[in-house]
């Protein structure tokens, strides 16, 4: 039992709507071992969203350095990911440091890994973790053909997959930039 798994954190932007959800399950081999885990929350006095996927210690120290480069620069959401992916990539320790980072502000949605990546997504959706594909495949499907307003079309991307996913569950922490 050493393989942790059991993310989904999706980021929609649709109009002036940004938000971001999280399923809450952690599972260990075929043990699920908790059903609501926080995943995503706000940086910078609510001003950004950032979600996880991997290790949750390693995330929330990639939170903190995150949310340093944001106060660095000023609340520049690409300044401060490209920052933080050089950082990631060349320190000794952090190199080590094993999740995805998911970050959005009003205007754009970042991925940002540990391999120096920074991604901005084409369509206003992105997704991360073991039920990233199922919920991004739905919410794209949903942008195309659906009025839905962003939170609940993250919550139906959300639950779509919940029902496919195994190490994603209904248990939902969603924010929302006002």
């Amino acid at each position: 039992m050493d393989t942790m798994r059991g993310t989904t954190v999706l980021a929609v932007k649709k109009g002036d709507q940004m938000v971001m959800a999280g399923d809450g399950q952690v599972s260990m081999d075929k043990l699920v071992l908790k059903h609501s885990a926080r995943k995503v929350r706000t940086l910078l006095d609510g001003k950004v969203l950032a979600g996880f996927a991997g290790s949750t210690a390693d995330a929330l120290t990639l939170f903190e350095k995150f949310e340093a480069k944001l106060k660095e620069y000023s609340g520049g959401l690409l300044r401060s990911a490209v920052e933080l992916a050089k950082d990631w990539r060349t320190d000794r320790v952090l190199r080590r440091l094993e999740a995805l980072l998911l970050v959005a502000d009003r205007e754009q949605i970042l991925l940002i890994s540990g391999t120096g990546d920074v991604i901005e997504p084409d369509g206003g959706v992105m997704a991360i973790g073991s039920g990233g594909p199922y919920a991004l495949a739905a919410a794209r499907a949903l942008m195309d053909h659906s009025d839905l307003a962003a939170d609940q079309l993250a919550r139906e991307a959300m639950r779509i997959a919940a029902d496919l996913c195994v190490f994603t569950n209904s248990e939902l922490v969603l924010e929302q930039l006002p």
